[in-house]
């Protein structure tokens, strides 16, 4: 299709809708996203299209379902759902910080999304500072949330440590990292190190749902896009609030689907593409925002807020798919492994989800009153 050429200077959601594909590998279904009355309608849901005269031709051959079709068989099984989401980071992880800094323009010590403030969105055809707009999402997310100064920090999902990193080196802070990738927690280690942190910056292994800290022992509490992998959210909200000082604050950044209606579920389209994301980055089910603030209260916290910064996100899509297009980025994936690959192929459907408001990209602060 020769309009996948302008993609990446089309500023048009709308037009991004029209033309996204979801393809269903596993029911052999095509999902195309129709832009209905208006750009920033909430109405706006992916559709199935099986058999529809829309869908071209060309589309339905060598899709992406196809090629995820051949590439699952080549996917190792994994006994759990954490075993999963280890290995996937044990093999992706380097892949992404060396190829996302390189080719990208952004900072792969840092594995999340970037909050592209006005000026940083590509306005009238200008390049994006994805390294920036990372770093924007660590700062934004902690002025947000009112947070100005912490004595110890534990980086929830850290992933190879960069915003706890940051925060140790901004506040001179003791912090502490969890993941399930011993990879990630080994170079994360290695990074404090190379930066001088030292002890100031620790990482480990250990399960988010059960982790090795004393109730209580932080003051501030960070999620950055890790509650997505919580099979449990209300042990996952607990043990935040758990490990959470009296007095101390929590903040979760995470992807959701969007709020429903009271005694209403998502359409079967929306199922679909959530599920194909949910099989290649190893996540259970999604939940909402509002689902996470009722937790946040079900613990006891208080003082919530909810934020949605869905608008602020959605250039670091195209950003990553640019990156995995480039040569560097192709061969980075066929060596990382199938698991990596597939999690490439899917990355169009993150795109698509946001552009028409099925996932949301929600901020949750809440904090745990003084003893």
């Amino acid at each position: 299709d020769d309009d996948d050429d302008d993609d990446d200077d089309d500023d048009d959601d709308a037009r991004d809708v029209r033309r996204s594909r979801a393809i269903a590998g596993s029911t052999g279904r095509e999902i195309i996203v129709i832009n209905t009355s208006s750009r920033d309608d909430e109405t706006k849901r992916a559709l199935s299209a099986e058999g529809d005269e829309r869908v071209p031709g060309s589309a339905r051959q060598a899709s992406v379902g196809e090629i995820e079709t051949l590439v699952n068989p080549l996917i190792a099984s994994t006994q759990t759902l954490n075993d999963g989401i280890a290995k996937f980071y044990d093999e992706s992880s380097g892949l992404w910080e060396d190829v996302w800094t390189a080719e990208g323009g952004g900072d792969g010590t840092h594995m999340h999304h970037g909050y592209y403030a006005v000026g940083n969105r590509g306005e009238n055809g200008g390049s994006l500072n994805h390294a920036q707009a990372q770093v924007d999402m660590i700062t934004e997310s902690l002025k947000w949330a009112g947070v100005d100064a912490m004595t110890r920090v534990v980086d929830v999902g850290c992933g190879i440590g960069g915003s706890s990193r940051f925060m140790a080196k901004k506040y001179g802070c003791q912090a502490e990292g969890v993941t399930l990738s011993p990879v990630q927690a080994a170079r994360a280690n290695a990074l404090s190190r190379q930066e001088g942190l030292g002890d100031k910056a620790r990482y480990q292994v250990a399960d988010a749902l059960n982790m090795p800290f004393e109730n209580g022992a932080f003051d501030f509490v960070w999620s950055m896009e890790s509650g997505e992998h919580m099979p449990d959210k209300k042990k996952f909200v607990n043990e935040l609030a758990r490990v959470c000082a009296p007095g101390g604050r929590i903040l979760i950044v995470t992807w959701c689907h969007r709020v429903l209606e009271p005694g209403k579920s998502l359409e079967p389209a929306e199922k679909v593409l959530l599920d194909r994301i949910c099989d290649a980055y190893y996540l259970p089910a999604w939940c909402s925002i509002a689902d996470y603030e009722a937790l946040a209260k079900d613990a006891g916290l208080v003082d919530i807020r909810t934020e949605d910064w869905s608008e602020e996100v959605k250039p670091f899509w195209k950003g990553v798919i640019k990156t995995a297009l480039t040569l560097k980025g192709v061969m980075g994936l066929i060596k990382a492994g199938p698991a990596t690959l597939r999690g490439a192929l899917v990355m169009p459907l993150m795109q698509t989800g946001l552009a028409t408001g099925i996932i949301k990209f929600n901020l949750i602060t809440a904090r745990k009153p003084a003893a």
